[in-house]
């Protein structure tokens, strides 16, 4: 992953410089995602290519966008970084909570209204055990949007043959989809070679899997039936407007293989670049422990979240929204690793030789079924929560029950818990620095045979120093060095650590973290170190848009022929893909309608 190097002072420095870099002919091509900070790009004299409404990415958010507006007419580009579409979505397990009264939630008599998506999605009362309030951040003229254009997404989908293997709507997986009736619909994945194995889902659970290649497949090829134009490996660069922060958005500039093509966008630009989780000091003003060694990233190495979009955005005067959203501890903005001895640990997504990534995967990892088969510890070999311990939770149909939408009495329903695995992993070691720093699982020969783990390629990335193993424990300790790892481990406290842990087993309890009688000793060789830190997932903070996703500025007023939707735009604290469809499907139509110039 590339180590951006734009800070908090160069966005705001950038902010006011941004006309006196247009007025002395600067015109930046390269992005903060691979080391510079973006100022208002000079208007070019000749353009390269053109098109009615221009989309950046091909994802979640770019795709519908890019259906709709070519439907009614436009004429559409897509432009996408990576060398296939999809982005982050066809990675994912395509899990849809798209409700208002679907077509599908009326056959399975379920009552359902735009009306009703709103209140669950503002409900202030909806709290989680930490006491993190899912809704309450929520930007009321998004959720309205979306409440309002939430069917005609679903309805849009089936139209573009996009499947599903559940029947009726359930509330399984996900977060912050409303808890008052069942909307979350799940993807069948299809027949096409899946992204993380390179060969279709195996015929046995065809059926019942669900995956993002069956979302975004069908829309890819309706894109191209009807004449939608994609132009992969060209990185956006920047956004042309008349005036440095005046006027409206004229095109983009993207560069494809060195080379630097201007597209100008006759009605609109659309922004689905997908958030700004691989940008690192981007996501540290909101979070300032997410140093480097958050680099597991939900949806690497096949598609990075660079914040592109929205720097190039800002440098022409647009603002940030809803910045709560990101940092607030509910669902799966932050998650435990779910697979050990990789970097990528997200636990729903697993990498295999056979994938066209797996190179930058490094390994496939062990997934862990049992966390009494591990204990956890920090870069100095010390335990510091219970292994078992939980990700944030979010709000999901029936969490609360006897719910009544608005009332104080829906926290009573909630059992305070304070405590989250996740915030003792970031602690860090106390050396003054930000960051938690690396977390490993430690465990032995029998807890491999236990799990059945081969701890050996392709499982575990040796070569990138994510596994190590050793046939003492202070061998062991002595072993783990890699970039991340800024103190050495000391071999003695690492050997203490497992001899008190083996005491905790012995006694049936464990003294210090309270881990549910702690079940097997670490003491058969050879012994191993996974990679085990936490997965950055969401991104849920980013432009300010209104209700037609159009970028607006720090005055509140809109960027005439700016638009976004997704993981880059602020004021949505939903988990997954339905925000980023419906405001991908109300940012096509609108820019649809504006006057070609």
């Amino acid at each position: 992953m590339a180590k951006s190097k734009i800070s908090r002072r160069d966005l705001i420095k950038n902010a006011s410089l941004a006309g006196a870099g247009a007025a002395a002919g600067s015109l930046i091509t390269t992005t903060p995602a691979v080391g510079q900070a973006a100022l208002a790009p000079q208007v070019p004299t000749r353009w390269d290519r053109e098109a009615d409404v221009v989309v950046i990415g091909a994802g979640a958010t770019g795709m519908p966008a890019a259906i709709v507006a070519r439907e009614a007419g436009s004429s559409v580009i897509v432009v996408d970084s990576n060398a296939d579409i999809g982005g982050h979505a066809i990675c994912s397990g395509a899990n849809l909570p798209l409700g208002g009264g679907t077509s599908i939630q009326k056959k399975a008599g379920i009552q359902d209204s735009p009306d009703l998506v709103f209140r669950d999605l503002t409900d202030w009362s909806v709290t989680q055990p930490n006491g993190a309030p899912d809704y309450r951040y929520n930007d009321h003229e998004i959720i309205r949007a979306f409440a309002d254009n939430c069917a005609p997404t679903f309805e849009f989908l089936v139209a573009h043959g996009v499947t599903f293997v559940n029947e009726k709507p359930d509330g399984r997986a996900g977060s912050a989809h409303g808890n008052s009736v069942p909307r979350q619909m799940h993807v069948w994945a299809g027949d096409w070679p899946q992204v993380q194995t390179g060969v279709p889902t195996d015929m046995a659970v065809r059926k019942s899997t669900s995956n993002g290649n069956g979302l975004m497949r069908p829309l890819e090829a309706s894109a191209r039936k009807i004449g939608v134009e994609f132009l992969l490996q060209h990185k956006m660069t920047a956004i042309y407007r008349e005036g440095p922060r005046s006027g409206r958005v004229l095109g983009i500039a993207v560069t494809n293989n060195g080379r630097t093509i201007n597209i100008r966008a006759r009605k609109a630009v659309v922004v689905g670049t997908g958030g700004v989780t691989g940008n690192v000091n981007f996501r540290r003003m909101f979070d300032p422990r997410l140093t480097e060694e958050y680099c597991g990233l939900a949806g690497m190495p096949w598609s990075d979240q660079d914040a592109s979009g929205e720097i190039a955005s800002m440098a022409i005067g647009a603002s940030l929204w809803g910045l709560n959203n990101f940092s607030q501890e509910s669902g799966s903005a932050l998650t435990k690793a779910g697979k050990i001895g990789c970097q990528y640990g997200y636990v729903n997504l697993t990498w295999m030789p056979g994938s066209r990534v797996f190179e930058q995967a490094g390994a496939s990892g062990l997934r862990v079924r049992d966390w009494q088969d591990v204990i956890m510890v920090n870069m100095l070999g010390k335990r510091f929560y219970d292994e078992t311990g939980e990700d944030f939770p979010g709000n999901q149909y029936n969490q609360i029950k006897d719910y009544k939408q608005g009332s104080h009495l829906n926290g009573e329903n909630v059992k305070w818990d304070s405590y989250n695995f996740i915030n003792a992993a970031m602690q860090g070691v106390g050396d003054g620095k930000n960051g938690g720093g690396p977390i490993w699982a430690i465990f032995d020969a029998d807890a491999a045979a236990r799990e059945q783990w081969m701890v050996a390629q392709p499982w575990v990335d040796v070569k990138n120093g994510f596994f190590f193993s050793g046939n003492s424990l202070a061998e062991l300790a002595g072993k783990i060095k890699m970039k991340y790892q800024r103190v050495n481990m000391p071999p003695a406290n690492l050997e203490e650590t497992v001899r008190r842990y083996n005491s905790f087993v012995d006694a049936g309890r464990d003294a210090d973290f309270d881990k549910p009688t702690p079940k097997y000793k670490i003491a058969k060789g050879p012994f191993y170190a996974a990679w085990s830190t936490p997965v950055i997932h969401d991104t849920r903070a980013g432009l300010r848009i209104n209700a037609n996703c159009q970028v607006m500025d720090f005055d509140g007023q809109v960027i005439a022929g700016l638009y976004c939707g997704g993981e880059s735009a602020g004021g949505f604290s939903m988990h997954g893909l339905a925000r980023c469809l419906c405001q991908g499907y109300i940012a096509g139509r609108h820019a649809h309608t504006l006057k070609a110039v």
